[in-house]
């Protein structure tokens, strides 16, 4: 039995619970229905909610919703498709912000630092970590987005930013939509450009991180801490 939003017991709707027990207490779903506010005909709030998560297959590919897809949800119209793509992006910002002067000291960090973004990315974006001389993060910066298998760069684009904001290193990522960060031979290619360029203007590529669902490949921990690409 489906119950309309004003049938759910009090204390079992969603406003009522975050205010009782905070938003961390909620559920993915309770939360979506917090901000679509209402639903439609027929349908509460709630039962929307489900729905979007349902077609979207959880909330780790809200990343990259459109309107398009939203709208042709039951209960989705173009203006809740809109506060919901607002409120996706004000998080990513909010996340941002806080994220600026960590220090990554390590690949592992690195992947943290980055997998909430890229690990769910439909297309091989090229990401760049800006790094003072602490190690502290100064900006992340998509440098180029590719296709579904192809990352499409300049590396002086990478650099002029690193010129820019008076970075001292430079961690590359790009992500692999298939979901396997194994390295592919134009990786490697890739990845030998980039620090042959960052060679020449004196700012040192500090690794190169591949981002895939739930593992990542590093090549400074494929070469052990030796050189990030070896010479041959």
């Amino acid at each position: 039995m489906k119950y309309t939003l004003k049938e759910m017991p009090i204390e079992e709707r969603p406003r009522e619970r975050l205010v009782k027990y905070g938003a961390k207490a909620l559920s993915n779903q309770e939360l979506l229905a917090i901000l679509l506010t209402t639903g439609t005909k027929g349908v509460s709030v709630v039962e929307v909610a489900s729905r979007l998560l349902i077609t979207l297959k959880g909330i780790q590919n809200f990343n990259e919703v459109t309107i398009k897809e939203l709208t042709k949800i039951t209960g989705i119209g173009t203006a809740k498709a809109i506060m919901l793509l607002a409120a996706i992006e004000l998080g990513k910002r909010i996340n941002s912000n806080q994220s600026k002067h960590q220090v990554i000291s390590s690949p592992q960090d690195a992947y943290h630092y980055l997998q909430a973004n890229m690990s769910t990315l439909s297309q091989e974006h090229l990401v760049c970590l800006y790094l003072n001389v602490k190690s502290e993060v100064i900006e992340q910066r998509t440098i180029s987005i590719g296709t579904v298998n192809t990352a499409v760069f300049n590396p002086k684009d990478i650099f002029k930013w690193a010129l820019k904001l008076s970075a001292s290193f430079v961690i590359v990522s790009q992500n692999h939509p298939s979901g396997d960060p194994t390295s592919s031979s134009n990786d490697t290619l890739m990845t030998k450009k980039i620090v042959a360029t960052g060679k020449a203007v004196d700012i040192e590529i500090v690794d190169h991180i591949i981002i895939g669902k739930g593992h990542y490949y590093s090549f400074l921990e494929h070469r052990q801490g030796k050189r990030l690409i070896a010479d041959d």
